[in-house]
């Protein structure tokens, strides 16, 4: 007997149970593409989830979208604990990944597990991102072993982005070998899917049919098996996005609109009226 489509397709599926890393594969298997968004809190997460997002990230660009930093560098695992918690708690389908943010991880395996667990027990987190290759595959094998699902990233990696002179287009020339390379090492590790972020859209192609596990795309071109956008920067909200960003809406301006129209009904008395008001 075939499975209803509802009980199969990943994105606007059916909504009994939580999403997890085997949905993900099945999906890649299909060749059923996905979409993936931020979410930063209970609110927006429950907008989302409601829409059939099958995973939520909560970023380490919570950093600059939540808290007002230039770099996901300054955010903590205590930042972005509450973050996860909430999204958590206000999704009851989507998969929710949380970012392990910059040195919570890199000094070794255990401090990656201390952090990814922290994270697991005390969020509620299905899984957790990392950044990087070949140098965190030990943090990964061992997350892993423990019963931690790992979303690994490649490419333009934020956390890096001293080491790299800024936020530059990656993995051209040889250096697309070596992330290919990378790609291939981390699904050996164990991860369960990889972000490829800002490279060239035929090296994103050749590392998604290379792997058995979905890539998640973001300035990656259109052929990854997933696409992921900070949903600030889709709604309209970031005043200079990345090239990669399309605007699907000006919240900004709608934002603006409504404050200025609360601000006016507020100087002129026209607020609160008879019908906001008890007696």
């Amino acid at each position: 007997m075939s499975s209803s489509p509802s009980s199969t397709t990943l994105y606007g599926g059916a909504a009994g149970r939580r999403v997890t890393v085997r949905d993900l594969t099945a999906a890649k298997e299909r060749g059923e593409r996905w979409p993936m968004l931020t979410a930063y809190d209970a609110m927006t997460a429950r907008v989302f989830d409601a829409a059939g997002i099958p995973v939520l990230l909560v970023g380490d660009s919570a950093a600059m979208v939540v808290y007002g930093y230039d770099s996901t560098l300054p955010v903590t695992v205590d930042d972005l604990l509450p973050l996860t918690a909430a999204v958590v708690r206000g999704s009851s389908r989507a998969l929710v990944v949380a970012d392990l943010p910059f040195g919570s991880y890199q000094a070794s395996p255990a401090q990656a597990l201390e952090s990814a667990a922290r994270f697991m027990k005390e969020a509620g987190a299905h899984a957790v991102k990392l950044e990087g290759g070949r140098r965190v595959l030990p943090q990964v094998e061992a997350l892993v072993s423990a019963g931690v699902p790992v979303m690994a990233h490649l490419g333009l990696t934020p956390q890096s982005v001293n080491v790299m002179g800024g936020y530059r287009v990656q993995g051209r020339g040889q250096s697309g070998d070596e992330l290919m390379s990378d790609a291939k090492d981390l699904e050996r590790a164990g991860a369960f899917s990889v972000v490829l972020e800002c490279v060239p859209a035929d090296l994103a192609q050749r590392v998604t049919t290379s792997l058995a596990i979905p890539t998640i795309g973001i300035g990656a071109g259109a052929a990854t098996d997933a696409q992921v956008l900070v949903w600030q920067d889709l709604m309209g909200l970031t005043p200079r996005p990345a090239r990669f960003v399309k605007r699907y809406s000006g919240l900004a301006e709608e934002m603006d609109r409504a404050v200025r129209a609360f601000a006016g009904d507020v100087t002129s008395g026209a607020f609160p009226a008879p019908e906001h008001t008890y007696s």
